[in-house]
């Protein structure tokens, strides 16, 4: 047997993982039904193809780095909908990446469209509900599945619908559309929402726009838009307004057809708050427990009823507003015994939690090395004070470490406490405070809070402009964050206020071949291709 990318190797990948039987083929690579000889269990394989991966060793290291982060993030989506990620191997020649994961039992949700034989209403409805249920836990950790499509959703043989693939499009990078010399997008463009066209940042309402678009495509049995060319698909999804679904097909009701075309808008902050306001909105159209499908809700012979699991409560977990505020929030000017001299004992228990959570950031094991400072952070304050200056930099490492790691909910509270309390402590203007508001604000781009996200970064580089250059290093990110942020909500002319004065500061101060001088280049190329302009 032959894979498309290659041929399937000899021997059981890395000594244990066989591959049996080609399941699938896709735009990325192929997937295998395979067997692990260590666990004796069944597995799926992923052959990712030889142009998603890197093609030298020091590349292949740095992809390899980035499948473990975004693996270990993803590992944090405690949902029975999300088929875990069980290993990655690379082979010796770097060419090739072997992704094991759980073997599910279903039929792809691309096999139920059909443009003559459209699904019925309760069907669609119950794969969405059942999709945004996923979401739900994956916004919550969060990550964000950047390539939601029919061909990433299974249904397997109970009705329950596992999603596919989270984490894979951080992993190779498929979110950014990239071109290639003749101009061709990389990417899935039919379900590519306006800011992932743009090549801005991502968001949980990137998802939603994903989802707006399988929706549309389960009740209408067609893509939501057509056309000759992939940059053209990608210029409507830009520009164009979707066709309404009772327009294609009159049965769809009417609330439903508004909450489609509330997730297909082009702003990421005009689309529902979050999943949960799409869960909430879909429930009308769900069978209640008990309830047998009516006449004509059959849905296609012989594949998977999703309609089932909602004959009892299958709905999504609270919100995190819901839920006791995280401890990393606790607030600094808390009743603690006043300032003491530094204790030679904790001295010696600091700088001993400092090199124990660097081993473990040297692994990337970011959730036990802020784990190692949380457990130093409070004997400290007790002794020292909440605002203390040792203290404070204890959590302002571990803040810092649950950013890097993904953990932005957690991050984004104690950023905000600590840029109080350096204020406090140093004025508004220290470098200190400047940098935990600026951290605060990416937490909250990362999270979709974008306005806001906007309105602190340019506050910070406001402050910074009165005590530095404005081609500081902290000034340069600032800049380049701003633009960047206002690029991703579609802003194309903002943005290119922002970007091409900072392309000139860079090139003059750092050069053109700097690696941040590139990548706003890179961003202006976008924008003076003229996305928003009239198509041709």
């Amino acid at each position: 047997m032959r894979t498309h990318g290659g041929k399937v190797p000899d021997q059981p990948i890395a000594g244990r993982y066989e591959l049996l039987e080609e399941l699938n083929s896709g735009g990325m690579g192929d997937v295998w039904r395979g067997y692990d000889a260590v666990l004796d269990r069944p597995v799926a394989v992923k052959v990712v193809r030889r142009q998603a991966v890197a093609g030298s060793p020091q590349l292949a290291e740095e992809f390899a780095k980035r499948f473990k982060r975004e693996a270990r993030i993803t590992a944090r989506i405690q949902h029975p909908g999300v088929p875990q990620v069980f290993d990655a191997v690379l082979d010796d020649a770097y060419e090739r990446l072997f992704l094991v994961m759980e073997l599910v039992d279903g039929v792809p949700l691309s096999a139920y469209i059909h443009p003559e034989r459209p699904l019925p209403v309760s069907w669609a409805v119950a794969v969405a509900a059942q999709v945004a249920t996923v979401l739900s836990y994956a916004h919550e950790v969060p990550v964000i599945h950047r390539d939601l499509k029919p061909g990433n959703i299974l249904v397997a043989r109970d009705g329950t619908v596992k999603v596919l693939d989270f984490g894979i499009a951080a992993i190779l990078r498929t979110d950014v559309t990239k071109l290639t010399a003749t101009g061709s997008p990389i990417g899935t463009y039919q379900y590519m929402a306006p800011e992932q066209v743009r090549g801005g940042r991502t968001s949980p309402q990137t998802d939603l726009y994903a989802l707006g678009c399988v929706m549309h495509e389960l009740l209408s049995g067609r893509h939501l838009f057509t056309a000759d060319s992939e940059y053209l698909v990608m210029y409507q999804h830009v520009n164009a307004a979707p066709t309404p679904l009772r327009m294609l097909r009159p049965d769809v009701p009417t609330a439903l057809e508004e909450l489609v075309l509330h997730l297909l808008l082009k702003a990421p902050e005009a689309r529902p708050a979050d999943v949960q306001e799409v869960y909430e909105r879909l429930r009308p159209f769900l069978p209640a427990p008990g309830e047998e499908p009516a006449p004509g809700e059959g849905g296609p012979r012989g594949a998977p009823d999703p309609t089932g699991v909602f004959r009892q409560p299958y709905a999504p977990r609270a919100r995190p507003g819901a839920r006791k505020p995280a401890a990393t929030a606790v607030d600094p000017a808390a009743a603690i015994p006043a300032p003491a001299a530094l204790p030679e004992r904790l001295r010696e228990e600091i700088a001993e939690a400092y090199a124990h959570s660097d081993a473990l950031l040297e692994e990337e094991r970011f959730t036990q090395a802020a784990e190692v400072l949380s457990e130093i952070i409070e004997p400290a304050a007790r002794a020292l004070g909440a605002e203390n200056r040792k203290v404070l930099e204890l959590r302002t490492q571990r803040a810092a470490i649950q950013l890097l790691g993904g953990d932005y909910r957690a991050a984004l509270p104690e950023f905000d406490v600590l840029a109080d309390a350096y204020a406090r402590t140093g004025g508004p203007s220290s470098a200190q405070a400047r940098a935990c508001r600026a951290q605060a604000a990416r937490c909250r781009a990362e999270l979709g809070q974008a306005t806001d996200a906007l309105a602190a970064l340019r506050g910070v580089l406001d402050i910074v402009r009165t005590v530095d250059s404005d081609v500081s290093e902290e000034a340069v990110e600032l800049r380049r964050d701003i633009g960047m942020l206002l690029l991703a909500q579609g802003l194309a002319a903002d943005a290119h206020v922002v970007l091409a004065p900072l392309h000139d500061d860079l090139r003059v101060v750092y050069g053109p071949a700097d690696e941040l001088s590139e990548e706003v280049a890179e961003a202006l190329v976008l924008i003076e291709l003229d996305l928003d302009g009239p198509a041709v």
